[in-house]
């Protein structure tokens, strides 16, 4: 298209708004893009025609383009210029960044407790808890090892052993943690009770009963459990699909507010699949470096890339010690082995004690069992395996949204994972569809779940973790008609 053309579609850029003027020309670009006046392949208008026509500085330009390029939607060639991505268009529309109230508040999960305690029957098909299809693990090979861990070591195994963990599995994840981009030792890790309780024991160890947390919104409804049960407050900050947590927003809450900590999903978030850029990660730390707030990372979904490298940790940017970074195999290989780990950084000496009070030790047995698995080299085969596994599965689910479901549904395209975020546009409520749903056996998780202030009414999660099915098929078709009468019961109410 024309630069004449482009200019006519690029209106002024509002004044008053809660979005920088990159961000805007960025969002601006974009929907350009999803709505296909820019198409893939085709050239962006030059940094300085940009400039001239928003009446912008070139490094706003700049940036601009450079979200672009982390959110995955245009490529900068050298000596050419930019241009969009030949993979651009996603399947769907994806939601926008999310708008959550600015203000702290405590932490209510009321409904959600009302929604877990719901008795599913056992022919319940759930799509709405993210967790993974044991089909996909290596049963037999773990429980071989398990077997030989028991022979192998009978009186280890049925021993107290030190707060950190077995050293082999600690030697291990310091191996693996090259691949995120971390140098750390065996006697910087913890050995814990999956990610979760590696996520308690670093909010207990940076925060006080009435202290402000930062989060992600929507934000892993576990993190609200915890942060509920330790009486934290929650600020709840603008988040993009693709690329996470707004810094803009992160910085000007820490001018004005007083935080405790932070604390993030960083790759592949869970419940929208964001995951953060280097160049992002490294500005996140700088900034809370900056003004001397702690990072909780929750890294569980980071070696679930479907193309090219592993992404980085936060962890691999942090060089004051601040970031506490936490991961298991929970998604990857068995969540009923409960192995995580925690990496404290400078808080080591209060994260070692607070695991003596919480459980003393993690089980050795499952330790040695996957610290096995890693060393013999079965865990990268295995993850190859499962990557293309999740990606067929999250494909087909996408599919599924875009044949059965309203067409103007919107719903995250991550490149890594097991979890989709789809959002129904208007007055559409998601508790109505998940109890008509549990009516047909079906298990979705509605979008106040995944708040402190029970935001999200017209959204919801979905597990692409489970092999796709004839089953899963039906249950698509159903959801996407349960929805489509949903909206028609609001037309004609009108």
């Amino acid at each position: 298209m024309t630069a004449r053309s482009l200019s006519s579609q690029l209106t002024p850029l509002q004044a008053a708004t809660d979005q920088t003027l990159y961000e805007q020309v960025a969002e601006r670009i974009q929907a350009l893009i999803r709505e296909g006046t820019l198409k893939p392949g085709e050239r962006l208008p030059s940094v300085r025609k940009l400039k001239q026509q928003l009446s912008v500085s070139t490094s706003t330009v700049l940036e601009a383009y450079r979200l672009l390029e982390d959110r995955g939607f245009i490529v900068a060639r050298p000596q050419s210029g930019y241009y969009v991505k030949t993979t651009a268009l996603a399947l769907p529309e994806e939601p926008s960044q999310s708008t959550p109230p600015s203000q702290i508040r405590p932490v209510d999960i009321s409904l959600m407790l009302r929604l877990l305690r719901i008795d599913l029957s056992p022919e319940t098909i759930h799509l709405g808890a993210a967790v993974p299809g044991v089909q996909h693990f290596p049963l037999n090979t773990l429980n071989r090892l398990m077997g030989q861990v028991m022979r192998n070591n009978p009186m280890v195994v049925h021993s107290y052993n030190t707060v950190p963990g077995c050293e082999p599995l600690r030697r291990e994840v310091a191996k693996r943690m090259l691949n995120a981009g971390c140098s750390i030792t065996p006697d910087q890790i913890i050995a814990t009770a999956g990610t979760t309780e590696a996520c308690y024991l670093a909010l207990r160890t940076v925060t006080q009963p009435g202290d402000t947390v930062v989060i992600e919104s929507p934000a892993y409804y576990a993190v609200l459990e915890a942060m509920n049960s330790l009486g934290l407050n929650a600020l709840e900050l603008p988040t993009h699909p693709q690329d996470g947590i707004s810094l803009s927003a992160l910085e000007s809450a820490l001018k004005k507010q007083s935080v405790s900590a932070c604390m993030l999903v960083s790759n592949f978030s869970n419940p929208i699949g964001s995951c953060m850029s280097d160049r992002k990660k490294k500005a996140l730390v700088d900034l809370l470096n900056q003004y001397d707030i702690p990072l909780i990372e929750d890294d569980v979904y980071g070696d679930l890339n479907f193309e090219g490298n592993r992404p980085k940790a936060i962890k691999a940017f942090d060089t004051e010690g601040r970031v506490i970074y936490c991961s298991s195999v929970s998604k990857t290989l068995s969540p009923g082995l409960r192995v995580g780990w925690c990496i404290p950084g400078r808080y080591q000496q209060q994260v070692e004690h607070l695991k003596v009070v919480v459980s003393h030790m993690t089980a050795t047995a499952p330790q040695l069992a996957v610290a096995a698995f890693f060393a013999n080299g079965g865990y990268d085969r295995h993850l190859r395996n499962l990557r293309r596994a999740y990606q067929q599965q999250m494909n087909r689910m996408l599919q599924a949204i875009l044949d059965y479901f309203p067409a103007e549904t919107r719903v995250t395209c991550p490149s890594g994972g097991h979890v989709l975020w789809v959002e129904i546009p208007g007055g559409f409520d998601a508790l109505e569809l998940f109890e008509e749903a549990i009516q047909h056996h079906i298990s979705i998780a509605p979008g106040p779940m995944f708040s402190a202030s029970n935001q999200y009414q017209n959204c919801f999660r979905l597990n692409t973790g489970l092999p796709w099915s004839d089953e899963i098929d039906q249950a698509m078709k159903t959801l996407g008609n349960l929805t489509k009468k949903q909206l028609a019961r609001q037309i004609l109410a009108i």
